[in-house]
C-alpha cells in the first residue's frame, strides 16, 4: 500500500489534533477512565483480531493441524509481546509522572532513553529467538501434525520482532502522554491489513501457517511506519539527540518500573505456555480447543486490560500531581467496572460457549472440548480483573514488585493445580479450565494484604 500527497495529509491532519499530552488530573474521574480506556480498548481489541483473524481464516481454508500450528506459535507470540508491553510500562508510569508535574524535560529524556532501550532489546531478542526456534517448538511440546507450520510461523514472527517493539513502545509513550487515540488509529490501519493479507496469504497463495505469519507480520510493519511518519510531521515530542543517550537516572526509573512487570508477565505466559504443554500432551483435539479459547480469552479481557492501562496511566499523571486520592479513587472506579463486566460476560458464556467455539472451527471434538474449557476458565474475566487493577495502581505509585510478587503467588497455584485436573479428568478439560481462576483468586489475596499495609504505613501518600 502506497500513501498517496491525499491520503497522507488526510491522516496527518486527522490524526495529528489528537496527538499532544492530556491532562487526567482534572475532571470526572470515571469520565477520565471511559475517554482513556474506550480508544485503548478498541486498539487492543483490534490487535487480537490479528490472532482472531488468523484462526479463523485458516479454519476457512486449512485443518486441524494448521489451526493448531497458528493457535500455538501466537501463543508464544503473545507471551513476547506482553512481556514488552510489561517493560514498557516502566515508559508509560515515568512520562505520566513527569506530565503530571508539568516536567517535559524529563518526559522527553524518558522517551529518548525508551528508545534506545527498546533497539538494543529487539535487536538482541531477534537473533536468539531466530537460533533457537526449532528448540522451543519442540521444548512446548507440539503435536508432530503441527510441527513444520508452527516452525514456520514463529521463524517469520521473530523476524517481525523490531517492529513489535517498536509499535509497543510508542503505544507506551501515547499513554503516558494521556493519549489512546492515537496507537488507536495506526492498529486500526494495520488490523484492515492484516485480514486482507491473510485473505491474500492463506486463501490464494494457500501458504498455511506461514501465510497467518506474513500477514501479520507485515500488516505490524505497516503501522510502525504510518505511525513514525505522523510523528515526524506533527513534531510530536520535543526530543533532543541527547535525549537518546542513556542516563543512568532515567534508565534507573524506566527499569525500576519495568521490569518486574516485564518478569511477571513472562511468568504468567510461561505458565499459560505449559499449560499449553499439558493440552497438547492430551492429543490435538484438546491442544486445537485450548488454542481457540486462548484466543476468545485474550478478547474477552480487553476490558481488564484495558482498566490496567487506564489506573496505571491515570494513577501517575495525579500521583506526579500530587493528587493521591485522584490516583486511589481510580483504582475503586475501574475494579467496579471490571466486576460488573466479568460477572455479565461469564454468566453468558455459560450458554453459549459451544456456539462461540464454533464460529472458529466445524471440527465437534474441538467444539465439545473449547466449550468446557472456555465455561470454567471464563470466571477469570472478574477475578483476574480486579488484581489487574491493583497491578495499574501499584505500577503508577512505582512499586511494580508487588504486581510480581502476587502475580507469581497465582502462578504457583495455578500450573500444579492445571496438572493435577488434567490428569484426573483426561476425558473433560472444564477442571483444567478452573486452575486459571483460582489462581487469580490467590493473587487478589495477596493484593489486598498489600494494599492495607501499604495505606496503614502511610506508604501510598507519597511520591516514591
Amino acid at each position: 500500500m502506497i500513501l498517496t500527497p491525499s491520503w497522507e495529509h488526510l491522516l496527518s491532519n486527522h490524526i495529528g489534533k489528537e496527538m499532544e499530552s492530556i491532562n487526567l488530573t482534572e475532571g470526572g474521574i470515571m469520565r477520565n477512565i471511559v475517554n482513556f480506556s474506550l480508544p485503548y480498548l478498541l486498539s487492543y481489541f483490534m490487535q487480537v483480531l490479528y490472532g482472531m483473524a488468523d484462526l479463523f481464516i485458516i479454519g476457512q481454508y486449512c485443518g486441524v493441524e494448521s489451526i493448531t500450528a497458528v493457535s500455538i506459535g501466537s501463543q508464544v507470540m503473545h507471551m513476547l509481546t506482553v512481556i514488552i508491553i510489561g517493560l514498557a510500562m516502566g515508559s508509560t508510569v515515568v512520562v505520566g509522572q513527569a506530565i503530571g508535574a508539568n516536567n517535559t524535560k524529563k518526559a522527553s529524556l524518558a522517551v529518548g532513553n525508551t528508545i534506545t532501550l527498546f533497539m538494543c532489546f529487539s535487536a538482541f531478542m531477534m537473533v536468539v529467538l531466530l537460533a533457537g526456534t526449532r528448540e522451543i517448538v519442540n521444548l512446548i511440546e507440539t503435536p508432530t501434525e503441527a510441527l513444520e507450520g508452527t516452525v514456520s510461523y514463529l521463524t517469520i514472527c521473530f523476524v517481525g520482532i523490531p517492529f513489535i517493539v517498536a509499535y509497543n513502545i510508542i503505544a507506551s509513550i501515547f499513554r503516558g502522554l494521556g493519549d489512546t487515540k492515537s496507537p488507536m488509529y495506526f492498529i486500526a490501519i494495520a488490523c484492515v491489513a492484516n485480514i486482507l493479507l491473510d485473505i491474500f496469504f492463506i486463501g490464494f497463495l494457500h501458504l498455511d501457517a506461514a501465510g497467518a505469519a506474513l500477514g501479520t507480520t507485515l500488516a505490524q510493519t505497516l503501522s510502525v511506519i504510518i505511525s513514525l511518519v505522523m510523528i515526524r510531521r506533527r513534531r510530536l515530542i520535543n526530543m533532543m539527540r541527547s535525549d537518546l543517550r542513556p542516563r543512568q537516572e532515567a534508565m534507573g526509573a524506566l527499569l525500576k518500573i519495568g521490569v518486574p512487570v516485564a518478569l511477571q508477565d513472562g511468568f504468567i505466559q510461561v505458565a499459560f505456555i505449559i499449560i499449553t504443554v499439558i493440552a497438547n500432551m492430551r492429543g490435538l483435539t484438546d491442544a486445537a480447543a485450548v488454542g481457540i479459547v486462548e484466543k476468545l480469552i485474550g478478547a474477552l479481557f480487553l476490558v481488564p486490560s484495558s482498566m490496567l492501562a487506564a489506573v496505571s496511566a491515570i494513577g501517575a499523571q495525579n500521583i506526579g500531581a500530587g493528587k493521591y486520592w485522584r490516583a486511589q479513587q481510580t483504582l475503586w472506579n475501574a475494579m467496579a467496572v471490571v466486576l460488573a463486566y466479568g460477572l455479565l460476560i461469564s454468566v453468558i458464556m455459560q450458554f453459549f460457549a459451544d456456539d462461540v467455539i464454533a464460529f472458529f472451527t466445524n471440527d465437534t471434538g474441538v467444539i465439545k472440548s473449547g466449550g468446557e474449557y472456555i465455561r470454567s476458565y471464563i470466571w477469570d474475566t472478574s477475578i483476574a480483573g480486579i488484581h489487574f487493577c491493583f497491578s495499574g495502581f501499584f505500577c503508577a505509585y512505582g512499586y511494580s514488585i508487588v504486581s510480581f510478587i502476587h502475580n507469581t503467588s497465582s502462578i504457583l497455584f495455578r500450573v500444579p493445580l492445571c496438572y493435577l485436573f488434567s490428569i484426573q479428568n483426561p476425558d473433560n478439560l472444564y477442571p483444567m479450565g478452573a486452575a486459571t481462576p483460582i489462581g487469580s483468586f490467590v493473587s487478589v489475596l495477596v493484593c489486598i494484604v498489600v494494599y492495607v499495609w501499604l495505606k496503614r504505613n502511610g506508604r501510598l501518600r507519597q511520591k516514591e
